[in-house]
């Protein structure tokens, strides 16, 4: 992955093109909604965590290699991300609280700013119709704030029994850990498809996969985590409208 981004910037900044140049700027907004998780270890069962992303969008076009066209992308969003916890029985029911009579939920809310930067490489029209484009490349995020959603007392929640009733897991340490490591990283990609129009703007549809490489909670020898990172599914709208524009009839 290194060497594909270290070859595509190279577009960029190589005053020698051996392709068709370009030099073209667009910049907008982008919103979607992303799906979450934490990888913690030892494993905390989950279901999805749902929350909306949203920001700014810039992109700068270098060139057109063979049928590739080159670019680099880069966004900052404020995201809604975190964990939802699926507390069941060892029959795959949901856990009643003895207390409240309610099925216990647990969900903790976070927000992240969060700065991807992408290599980028379409296929297709550029001022009008179609594009399909893939893009990849790091991903970093500063924690901004976070909250609790559960619906019964720490202290009474149901335990994992003795006669193997009650829940599944007795992994419960996270839900009481405030985020240790407030920066996050890792790395990022997408397919997606574009449609453009010379007067109207570019409008991008994308589904985005985001897997991180760090942890929220400590990791060493001493700490209950061996492992908390971030895993993100998000699906994201994109306008964009263009700065500068290359003079070239041959481009379509």
């Amino acid at each position: 992955m290194a060497l594909f981004i270290a070859y595509h910037l190279s577009f960029v900044t190589s005053s020698a093109q051996v392709g068709e140049h370009r030099s073209e700027l667009a910049v907008g907004v982008n919103g979607g909604y992303a799906l979450s998780s934490v990888g913690f270890v030892p494993k905390v069962p989950q279901g999805q965590h749902g929350g909306i992303t949203g920001g700014l969008s810039v992109r700068y076009t270098s060139e057109k290699y063979f049928n590739s066209i080159c670019a680099i992308v880069a966004e900052l969003n404020y995201a809604q991300i975190g964990w939802k916890e699926s507390i069941l029985t060892p029959d795959d029911e949901p856990v009643i609280n003895r207390t409240t009579g309610l099925q216990e939920e647990y969900q903790r809310d976070m927000s992240y700013l969060q700065l991807p930067v992408f290599a980028r490489l379409g296929w297709g029209r550029e001022r009008r119709g179609f594009q399909f484009f893939f893009q990849v490349g790091p991903q970093f995020g500063t924690f901004l704030s976070e909250s609790t959603k559960m619906n019964f007392d720490w202290k009474d929640r149901t335990p994992v029994y003795s006669d193997g009733t009650g829940r599944t897991s007795s992994v419960v340490a996270q839900d009481t850990m405030a985020v240790e490591h407030r920066i996050d990283y890792g790395i990022a990609g997408g397919l997606g498809l574009e449609f453009s129009h010379p007067r109207l703007g570019h409008f991008l549809l994308e589904g985005r996969y985001y897997y991180g490489l760090g942890d929220i909670y400590g990791n060493s020898k001493r700490d209950y985590f061996g492992r908390s990172n971030f895993s993100n599914i998000v699906v994201k709208l994109t306008y964009l409208f263009d700065i500068r524009k290359t003079k070239n009839s041959k481009i379509k």
